[in-house]
């Protein structure tokens, strides 16, 4: 393996865990959380929450674990040509989505909007959550326990106001850069990145699977996949017939990650050198984010993200489903607030011993952030009578 690198962190410089725990004797601490995360009912529910598609849509679509799943891998390759802590890049990557809703950002945006009363609802602050407090399957403490660090990068968005109640709670914590202005480890800015990365690739393949865009659009109007997908037929010819569409489209996907993974590798590392950054203070110190793209992959990446957003999660049969999605999710949330008791019995549990309206809305939150795709859409049947997605 590797040295690390005197930037990275390393799991014997951790700062620690919120309850205090002793070294596992074959596992670093990063090794530890990435091991909770894959084992906590969380991740596996990610398997039935929506991407772009919702499940019934077809089974070979990206859900959010798949997703998860890749990100992480691309994580990894980037964080091992780097010498940063590939274990801790894992954890924050397979977690990074562990708070999102039913039904990808349509019901993110519903359940905001629920709860804008209650202050709001944010994913990433609900992945926190989820690993701090809402996952039970310690004696000693809820949630995950989680180190530090992992917990940092998880929280990669975070509004100031929520900052604020988080270093309240937890002064100098994983909210505290929200505050001051400081960085983040390297680690968790690389999952930033290979996020972006990840989603933008699968939504392409994804979306031509559909049907709902086609890559001779993504040739005329996405220079970065045009330039691919025009050195692929280069190469190899014969994939211009109809019955090597699919392969076509594979390999200038795969040439595409394949560039980005290199370009963030090449930019990064001549960014740390410039910085002259020895240590992870001095990279939380740094004005800026110092894992990135060059400019002229951003500015490409960007353009590709932009005909994603037009084309097809604004595409008129996306947001036909996602509009169902948004009205479910409202008339849930709606339904538990008026009784709870049609929730699980420890969220019924939790909601009587709310004090606050605030309070029981955050609990009807947790609740309704925790279903999946199927759970949610069969729930809202049962209460409603009303059957808004139709199977495929």
């Amino acid at each position: 393996m590797t040295a690390l690198a005197s930037y990275a962190c390393h799991p014997l410089q951790s700062r620690g865990r919120r309850f205090a725990e002793p070294q596992a004797p074959t596992r670093s601490d990063f090794q530890r959380d990435r091991d909770r995360i894959v084992h906590s009912s969380a991740f596996r529910r990610l398997v039935y929450k929506t991407q772009v598609f919702v499940n019934h849509e077809g089974d070979l679509f990206r859900t959010r674990l798949t997703h998860s799943l890749e990100v992480a891998q691309l994580g990894r390759s980037i964080a091992r040509s780097l010498r940063l802590d590939e274990d801790l890049v894992e954890a924050i990557c397979l977690a990074h989505d562990l708070g999102h809703t039913p039904f990808g950002h349509a019901g993110q945006d519903a359940l905001n909007e629920c709860m804008q009363p209650h202050g709001g609802f944010e994913h990433n602050l609900q992945s926190l959550r989820v690993v701090d407090r809402l996952e039970e399957r310690y004696p000693a403490f809820d949630g995950l326990n989680l180190t530090f660090e992992t917990r940092e990068g998880i929280l990669k968005h975070c509004s100031r106001g929520n900052a604020q109640i988080l270093s309240v709670r937890e002064p100098g914590g994983v909210a505290q850069r929200f505050l001051d202005g400081t960085q983040p480890s390297l680690e968790a800015q690389l999952c930033n990145l290979a996020d972006a990365i990840a989603y933008n690739a699968h939504d392409v393949d994804d979306g031509v699977r559909s049907g709902l865009i086609t890559m001779a659009q993504l040739r005329d109007a996405v220079p970065l996949f045009a330039r691919y997908h025009a050195a692929t037929l280069a190469q190899w010819p014969d994939l211009a017939v109809p019955d090597a569409q699919r392969k076509l489209l594979y390999e200038s996907i795969r040439r595409m990650l394949s560039d980005q993974v290199y370009d963030v590798i090449h930019h990064s590392s001549a960014s740390l050198e410039q910085a002259g950054v020895r240590s992870v203070q001095q990279v939380r110190q740094h004005g800026r984010a110092l894992i990135g793209f060059s400019q002229e992959m951003k500015m490409q990446s960007l353009e590709l993200k932009q005909f994603l957003f037009g084309q097809l999660y604004r595409h008129p049969q996306v947001m036909q489903t996602m509009n169902h999605a948004q009205q479910m999710v409202k008339e849930l949330f709606a339904a538990y607030m008026l009784e709870p008791e049609r929730m699980k019995p420890r969220f019924v549990q939790r909601a009587h011993l709310a004090d606050t309206l605030h309070e029981r809305a955050r609990v009807v939150a947790d609740f309704v952030a925790g279903m999946t795709d199927r759970y949610a859409a069969h729930e809202h049947e049962r209460i409603t009578g009303m059957r808004l997605l139709t199977e495929a």
